[in-house]
């Protein structure tokens, strides 16, 4: 236990001691990788949540030492588990549906604290299904939406090993805002989060 405590203090002196202020015109990309928990909100009811994966890359572009632009490519798992029960007996019907996204993030990104280690984002999330599946069963073309546009805001901490390397670890949450039911006889919208770590490289 020592050990490890004398490690993160190294770390965390480390990253003070060569925190960086970055200036207007910095580039950062930032690969990342980590899991997700989405749900789907169906008519005022939320479905049983589904752990995936979340992985891609991110780019921020600073427009001054507090602001930068972040965009990017991420996949996410999305979608629910679904558990209704029978009318008139104990019986369920359990299913999962499973939806793959690649997702291109639009946000603004504040850096804060006195060595803008910390950010908070926000913004928009434009969606493109690449795969859908409920029980592993491919899920046809005209039920559900091949685009979703989702808000999205998170937070994260870098930890700066060198003034062009660090390490990020983040958080997003995400609200999907429009219906994923191509029927439209549900509206029904993801909603989830993801936490990752990534590496953050000045170019």
């Amino acid at each position: 236990m020592k050990k490890i405590l004398l490690s993160l203090i190294t770390i965390a002196s480390i990253s003070v001691g060569n925190a960086q202020i970055k200036e207007k015109g910095t580039y950062e990309i930032t690969p990342k990788i980590g899991v997700s928990n989405f749900s789907e909100y169906n008519e005022g009811e939320s479905t049983d949540g589904i752990i995936g994966v979340a992985f891609g890359a991110t780019a921020d572009y600073y427009l001054n030492n507090r602001w930068s632009l972040r965009s990017g490519l991420m996949y996410n798992t999305m979608g629910g588990e679904y558990n209704i029960d029978l009318i008139g007996s104990n019986a369920k019907i359990n299913f999962e549906d499973k939806l793959n996204y690649l997702n291109i993030p639009i946000n603004a990104n504040w850096h804060f604290g006195s060595t803008r280690k910390w950010n908070l984002n926000f913004g928009l999330t434009p969606s493109f299904l690449l795969s859908a599946k409920v029980n592993d069963e491919t899920i046809p073309d005209d039920i559900i939406e091949p685009f979703q546009l989702c808000l999205n805001f998170g937070i994260g901490y870098k930890i700066e090993v060198n003034k062009k390397l660090g390490i990020l670890i983040d958080y997003q949450a995400f609200i999907g805002l429009t219906n994923i039911d191509k029927t439209n006889y549900s509206n029904i919208t993801n909603i989830g989060d993801a936490f990752s770590i990534g590496a953050v490289l000045e170019l």
